[in-house]
């Protein structure tokens, strides 16, 4: 290749270059327009989720704000309960007026807390005979019960708690166990 002719490329491409630049700033204008059009769509897209976001955390504090509290006065509504069934029906039948308005005390009290514990979206559950949900029952003890299906609740110890759709407290709960099968040895010979 001679001089003149690397010349002639050089000349070439240098009047080839402002025909392409010439189109550049459209092309480029669009490049631009897109991605900007890209990023408004995501910043948008965005938004919409911080503000979904947002609603379901407000939501879940107004409803589950109350949690710990509402926690701590179960103790009080337990010691209620126990305080009542500690009290025979015979003493509820026997004693003197003054046991008997205190008792009626006692139980106007218990009904009054619990009624202000489902106001604030905590309810009381007992599951009895239910199928036994770890989620929700927290086994104390297995019993042997031919009338409770084995894997159910056979024995609430303690009631549980719901606030909302959450568990606040689970339930205590005796699971019935399949009873033993006698077997050949067990049997005496007749």
């Amino acid at each position: 290749m001679t001089d003149s002719t690397a010349q002639a490329e050089n000349t070439e491409a240098k009047t080839d270059a402002p025909e392409a630049q010439a189109a550049d700033p459209v092309a480029e204008a669009k490049r631009e327009a897109a991605e900007f059009k890209d990023k408004l769509l995501r910043t948008l897209a965005e938004m919409e989720n911080l503000r979904r976001r947002t609603e379901r955390e407000v939501t879940d504090a107004r409803v589950y704000g109350i949690a710990s509290f509402a926690r701590d006065v179960l103790a009080v509504a337990d010691n209620m309960h126990r305080a009542l069934e500690a009290i025979g029906p015979e003493l509820r039948e026997q004693g003197d007026a003054k046991v008997k308005v205190l008792i009626e005390g006692v139980e106007l009290t218990e009904r009054e807390l619990l009624k202000s514990l489902e106001k604030n979206g905590v309810r009381k559950f007992s599951p009895q005979g239910e199928k036994f949900d770890p989620n929700v029952h927290q086994a104390v003890y297995e019993v042997p019960d031919a009338d409770v299906p084995p894997g159910h609740v056979a024995q609430v110890v303690q009631a549980g708690y719901m606030i909302g759709e959450r568990v606040l407290r689970p339930a205590m709960v005796g699971v019935a166990k399949a009873a033993p099968k006698p077997s050949a040895n067990d049997n005496p010979p007749n």
